[in-house]
C-alpha cells in the first residue's frame, strides 16, 4: 500500500449506496491525480481502512482517475 502523503488533496469521493465502500480521488502536489479505495465496518470505530493498492497509479486529469477507478473497482463499476 502507498501511504497517502499529506500533500495529496481529496477532490472527489465516490461512496457505495450502503456506505461501506468509498473511492477517493486525490490531486497530488505535482498536479497529477490518483485514487484509492477504502472500506469501513459499522462495528469498527476506527473508520475507513485503505483496502486498495491504487495510489501509485498516476493520471493526468481528475476525469482520467475517475474513469480508471470505475474500470478497476468492482463495486464502483457495478454502480456506473
Amino acid at each position: 500500500m502507498v501511504a497517502r502523503p499529506p500533500s495529496w488533496v481529496a477532490v472527489r469521493s465516490l461512496e457505495s449506496g450502503d456506505g461501506v465502500h468509498c473511492v477517493d480521488v486525490f490531486r497530488r502536489a505535482d498536479g497529477t491525480f490518483c485514487f484509492e479505495e477504502y472500506r469501513r465496518d459499522p462495528e469498527d470505530p476506527r473508520g475507513w481502512s485503505d483496502v486498495g493498492d491504487f495510489g501509485d497509479r498516476v493520471y493526468a486529469t481528475e476525469a482520467e482517475a475517475v474513469a480508471a477507478a470505475r474500470a478497476t473497482v468492482p463495486w464502483l463499476r457495478a454502480t456506473s
